[in-house]
């Protein structure tokens, strides 16, 4: 179990150590441009190769959509007992106690740990949590029309795209299916890289708040993740998957977020550091339980 364990996080400390190691050298590192090559072509990619080969029915698909979308909003509930609890504005806790990071580093643990047949399951979830963060963000953050963003979210058409082909039975084009896979193939990779450079380049101010947040936040959602795929009688592999990504650290978009409404970065910075770290710590035994 331990050579398992170890098997699945050993790419995720590769990867994200990497891109930590490359940016305490001073090399530079375009995280913008890299940001929007993963979100704009990369991610969209990773749904169409991987949802529409994968062996999910749509029944399921949207079960966990749905599972995935009340685990937030009950997040999102428990989210101003959290921040009295803290003593902080509930403004400020809200995007981290919604939107964990399912993509950069979720995503990885979820392919290394369950597999291909897995990993859809993982993008759903990622998928659904990316549509609340870009939408419900954006609407929070003052940054536009909702709707636009989603208008202008390339992920939402691969997810039509996808569900067209779960609905009708049909597959890619071999041609398509061979573009899509190797587009997709950096997302991941790139995923883990820029974790680590948004890790060295945070700056972190309370170590203790970012604990004291954590021990709240990760052992919550996994009960409220349980629970909720209970009700929703999600298959054995979508449930163990839905604990696991609501289970991960703060979200790095939630530190961009705060920078760009001006609520606290500093403090949302030392969530998204310290989950992170902690989660080498938490990860193995929670994927003992899943697995």
């Amino acid at each position: 179990m331990l050579a398992e364990l170890f098997a699945v996080m050993a790419p995720v400390l590769a990867g994200a150590g990497l891109g930590y190691t490359w940016v305490r050298q001073g090399h530079p590192y375009p995280v913008d441009f890299v940001t929007r090559l993963v979100f704009n072509i990369g991610t969209p990619a990773l749904v169409l190769a991987s949802l529409s080969g994968a062996d999910i029915d749509a029944t399921t698909f949207g079960r966990t959509m749905l599972a995935t979308s009340l685990v937030m909003i009950a997040m999102a509930a428990a989210t101003f007992a959290v921040a009295k609890l803290l003593a902080r504005d509930w403004r400020v806790l809200l995007a981290p106690m919604m939107y964990p990071n399912t993509g950069n580093m979720g995503l990885p643990v979820v392919l290394y740990a369950f597999g291909s047949a897995g990993f859809a399951y993982g993008i759903t979830v990622m998928v659904t949590v990316s549509l609340f963060q870009f939408t419900l963000g954006s609407l929070l953050g003052s940054q536009g029309n909702p709707l636009k963003t989603l208008a202008k979210t390339p992920t939402v058409y691969a997810i039509v795209i996808a569900m067209t082909l779960l609905l009708t039975d049909t597959s890619l084009p071999l041609w398509l299916a061979n573009s899509v896979d190797l587009m997709s193939g950096f997302t991941v990779p790139l995923m883990l890289i820029t974790l680590g450079v948004s890790l060295a380049s945070i700056q972190v101010k309370s170590l203790s708040s970012g604990v004291r947040f954590s021990l709240i936040r990760i052992p919550l959602a996994a009960v409220i993740a349980w629970a909720i795929g209970y009700l929703l009688q999600l298959p054995t592999m979508a449930h163990s998957i839905l604990i696991l990504q609501m289970s991960m650290p703060v979200a790095v978009f939630n530190y961009l977020f705060a920078q760009r409404a001006k609520r606290e970065p500093g403090y949302v910075a030392s969530l998204v550091f310290c989950s992170t770290l902690m989660a080498l710590l938490y990860l193995p035994i929670l994927l003992a339980l899943l697995m």
